[in-house]
């Protein structure tokens, strides 16, 4: 028999971290994982729109890498050495920034500031970025606020919305879709 999905455990705005502590709903960490679990879920429709075989790889390395943050911070801080949880490497940052680095090696140099759009695909990588972004901001709080959080995650996310950006670059020159310059108005 299959399990029931919902548990009614979170009927009065509360739910446990892994390792059976209990949070408020609204807490920090529940914001946290949350996004990076919006984020996740916006890089895959993201993958939907590209068919580039190599990038559709990358991205749901990507998802992995965000699988393993989300558990990192829905976990009780003081109970997590005990459980064997998936960990973050320096090396997956440096993955990204080789990834970043081919993909510039095609792109032309940026001229100006560059407004999202131009195509579906270019226009979804950009709110992906905005997600991480935020993803980012949240974590960042969480670090001010004397949270426990692995510095490691915050570099990652950092790096990734670079990555973004640039993958919203190199989509649109695939898809050969010319960039939007921002030209500001001046009066």
């Amino acid at each position: 028999m299959a399990f029931k999905i919902y548990t009614k455990t979170g009927d009065a705005g509360k739910t446990s971290l892994i390792g059976g502590t209990k949070v408020p709903k609204s807490h920090i960490r529940i914001e946290s994982y949350g996004t990076i679990d919006e984020l996740n879920s916006y890089l895959g429709l993201v993958s939907d729109h590209l068919n580039d075989v190599d990038l559709k790889a990358e991205l749901k390395e990507i998802q992995d890498r965000l699988f393993t943050i989300g558990s990192s911070l829905a976990c009780d801080p003081e109970k997590e050495p005990l459980m064997k949880l998936p960990d973050l490497k320096e090396a997956d940052i440096i993955s990204l920034e080789h990834s970043i680095d081919k993909m510039n090696e095609v792109l032309p140099a940026m001229k100006s500031f560059i407004l999202p759009g131009g195509h579906v695909a270019v226009s979804h990588i950009h709110v992906a970025r905005c997600i991480c972004r935020r993803a980012e901001r949240i974590c960042v709080s969480m670090q001010q606020e004397e949270i426990f959080i692995e510095p490691l995650v915050i570099k990652y996310l950092n790096r990734l919305s670079d990555y973004l950006f640039v993958l919203a670059r190199y989509a649109g020159h695939q898809l050969q879709v010319a960039e939007i310059p921002w030209k500001p108005r001046v009066n």
